[in-house]
């Protein structure tokens, strides 16, 4: 069997199983909030920086498009925030956080500082060049456009 073929050999395998192992954590960390993953993404995007358009929201956060649609519905039906028509440009929408979602925010704090604690094993020198290895390699795929 070729070596480029081995599954130990992939970084794309050990990128899938760590994404997998990061959603799992997560998981129990949000259920006080009673989201998932990708919805603490859209409200700590919000968190930031609120009254956004669902493109700028796009953008921020780089999730799916069809994907941010549900979520926004689902994080509207759960009362963390609203989509409204934008005034100025009745073609967008805007997102806008509720008080129960500016409200989430206190305990949302508390979960980047209980994921610290999973990462014992890494230094904060080593946390850091992670962070800037990862960024660097998402540059490598910034331009590339997915076939439909």
């Amino acid at each position: 069997m070729s070596e480029l073929l081995k599954l130990e050999n992939q970084l794309c395998h050990r990128f899938y199983t760590l994404s997998n192992a990061f959603t799992r954590a997560y998981r129990p960390l949000l259920k006080t909030l009673d989201i998932t993953y990708p919805q603490y993404v859209t409200l700590m995007a919000l968190w930031e920086t609120d009254n956004l358009t669902i493109a700028e929201l796009l953008t921020r956060t780089a999730i799916d498009g069809g994907a941010m649609s549900l979520m926004l519905k689902k994080l509207e039906s759960k009362g963390f925030l609203q989509v409204v028509k934008d005034e100025s440009d009745k073609r967008a929408k805007r997102v806008l956080l509720t008080q129960k979602g500016k409200d989430a925010k206190t305990t949302a704090e508390q979960v980047p500082k209980q994921m610290l604690c999973k990462l014992q094993g890494m230094t904060t020198e080593e946390s850091r060049q992670l962070k800037d290895l990862l960024d660097k390699l998402g540059g490598c795929f910034a331009n590339d456009e997915l076939d439909e």
